[in-house]
């Protein structure tokens, strides 16, 4: 079935987009929480619009990885393997800024809680940048020899690329976050993130427009261009509805402009999964990174009844928790001892 690669190619890039979508502004509101300026209230009352769902949405890059490693060995081999050292500081990040979300709660002296923010903020910060340099080398390449292997030491893999995707992806989930509080809050909060988003969205969306124009002119693709203009016709629709108030509207449609930006770089570099900077006779493609017929075709079953259960699943517990979040809906923080400065 010469058709199940082109498949799981197509379902890998929607797993990414579906996470930079859903951890996306995860991510961007662990960063408002360590790295900004809020009172303790309100990073408590951005803490609760992602209490219900930041660890569900997580799953949508084990996902990612877990597909990439079973459809395609040789692709996750190389990328995973070159990528070593920065994908452990991403592992690392993740786990302080999960324990973080946990227990900064249970902090007993001011400097515990600043700890704890800034666990969040950084680990949010490192995975954002890191899961953003991957993608970027991804689609624009590393230095692979003939089997595969990375030519070079350890830190071959940090290029101009690297870093222009690591930005893209943090300035992204951190204008997305904005967007999200919006819907998620009301008073001083919402009134906060909405001026931040309307001043800043052009700007923080450049280096992804950049990504997707580096892309696009090294793989000349006539889809791929009329992606991005579907792409620059939502950023258009989300600044405006943003300007007049519609913040639904807005965050749909910043939604689109990434989900479009997303399907012209995949679209551009197909069928190429891993591009070799050192010989185009190098590359990984979908053909010759893929896993056997059966496999792809047992994976494709399994797929078919997982993926709108767990669709579903998610769904159900936006719309349960689908309320604004609100200053005075937030207690007085218990603790045993009171928080010593």
């Amino acid at each position: 079935m010469d058709w199940l690669p082109a498949l799981w190619f197509i379902l890998i890039a929607v797993l990414w987009c579906g996470y930079l979508f859903l951890e996306g502004f995860d991510l961007g509101v662990g960063m408002l929480i360590g790295l900004g300026r809020n009172t303790e209230k309100r990073k408590r009352v951005l803490l609760n619009t992602i209490g219900p769902v930041w660890d569900g949405n997580e799953v949508w890059l084990l996902t990612a990885g877990g597909a990439t490693f079973a459809a395609f060995p040789h692709w996750y081999a190389s990328l995973f393997s070159a990528l070593y050292i920065p994908l452990t500081l991403v592992l690392v990040a993740l786990i302080f800024r999960a324990v973080s979300i946990e227990y900064r709660g249970k902090a007993k002296t001011a400097r515990s809680l600043k700890l704890w923010d800034a666990a969040l903020g950084y680990g949010s910060l490192v995975a954002a940048f890191g899961v953003g340099a991957m993608l970027a080398l991804t689609t624009l390449g590393l230095p692979l020899n003939e089997n595969g292997d990375r030519v070079g030491g350890p830190f071959a893999w940090l290029t101009w690329y690297a870093v222009l995707g690591g930005v893209a992806v943090v300035a992204f989930c951190w204008i997305h976050a904005l967007a999200f509080v919006r819907l998620k809050t009301d008073g001083p909060v919402r009134e906060r993130a909405g001026t931040l988003f309307t001043r800043w969205l052009p700007l923080a969306v450049l280096p992804l427009v950049a990504w997707v124009l580096i892309v696009l002119l090294e793989n000349d693709s006539a889809v791929g261009w009329a992606l991005l203009a579907a792409a620059a016709l939502a950023l258009v629709v989300s600044i405006a509805t943003a300007r007049a108030g519609r913040e639904g509207v807005s965050f749909i449609a910043l939604g689109l402009m990434l989900a479009t930006g997303v399907a012209a770089i995949f679209t551009a570099v197909f069928p190429v999964v891993l591009p070799s900077t050192l010989d185009p006779a190098f590359n990984l493609t979908i053909y010759n990174a893929s896993s056997s017929p059966y496999t792809l075709k047992l994976m494709s079953i399994v797929a078919a009844f997982g993926v709108p259960l767990v669709l579903a699943y998610q769904s159900w517990s936006y719309w349960v928790f689908r309320k604004r979040v609100k200053e005075e809906h937030i207690p007085e923080a218990h603790h045993p001892e009171p928080i010593v400065k």
